[in-house]
């Protein structure tokens, strides 16, 4: 799942000055605070199925919750998960509201600017997808389209790009909702969840391919606050766990139907 713009330079800025106010690095003992606790907090939006959802006993689930959990049992704690707007989830991070955010976010130059990285924890890919039998088959055929894409993704800023008429939606559930309605012509989001909708749930959607995009992965990581080698390599280590001993891929083969490493 793919914030960028503005809002980072400004939290990049705001990073910086926070640390030059304490004389030092701002969470330079997040993993002893963690251990302390016995809990890391981490976030996503809950909005992005079968990545992560509310279920109906409005419990989070999913692969992200579930891979969280496995990593917060090889490092010994707990695991509290909250859920957020995805178009302020690197600020509530960044304002400590959490420890780490496990939620399917895709890695980039400008979000590496204001946090660091553990992983990748899998691979996606950029997608558009049409009503299957409607009036648009190809993407030059969007120019003058609606299209749908979840606010604060990557996909926004590029389908903004193109210059398409362009509507934002909180999640990946309203953006089928209205693809279905037919109130857009058009979605961008990764590939993988929108695949398995139209597995699972019998939906009649149709990937246009995107001119020079084949092949083209994002790495998806899990994102944590400058200044943090302790609990990055907590983290990684604990990620190179549960690959190696099955955890990961009976995860990946119960949420996502395989491996997506």
């Amino acid at each position: 799942m793919t914030i960028i713009r503005t809002m980072l330079a400004a939290f990049a800025v705001a990073g910086t000055m926070a640390v030059a106010a304490l004389g030092g690095p701002a969470h330079a003992d997040d993993l002893d605070a963690i251990k302390q606790k016995g809990v890391i907090r981490i976030a996503m939006s809950g909005a992005y199925p079968p990545f992560n959802f509310v279920n109906e006993q409005n419990e989070v689930v999913g692969f992200d919750p579930s891979i969280g959990e496995a990593l917060a049992k090889q490092m010994g704690v707990k695991v509290e998960i909250i859920t957020t707007a995805w178009d302020g989830i690197i600020g509530g991070l960044l304002a400590n509201k959490y420890d780490a955010i496990v939620g399917s976010m895709s890695i980039t130059d400008e979000r590496k600017k204001v946090v660091d990285f553990v992983g990748p924890y899998y691979k996606t890919a950029r997608a558009v997808f049409v009503k299957d039998g409607g009036k648009i088959t190809d993407f030059s055929q969007l120019k003058g389209a609606t299209v749908g894409a979840t606010l604060g993704e990557t996909h926004e800023q590029w389908a903004r790009q193109q210059g398409w008429k362009l509507r934002t939606y909180k999640g990946l559930p309203e953006l089928l909702l209205e693809l279905d309605n037919g109130r857009v012509d058009a979605i961008v989001t990764d590939d993988i969840p929108v695949l398995l909708a139209m597995k699972t749930d019998g939906r009649t959607f149709k990937e246009i391919a995107i001119p020079g995009n084949e092949g083209v992965s994002d790495l998806v990581g899990i994102a944590i606050r400058k200044n943090n080698p302790e609990l990055h390599e907590a983290l990684q280590q604990a990620l190179d766990k549960i690959q190696a001993d099955g955890t990961y891929l009976a995860i990946a083969n119960k949420w996502v139907g395989g491996d997506i490493r």
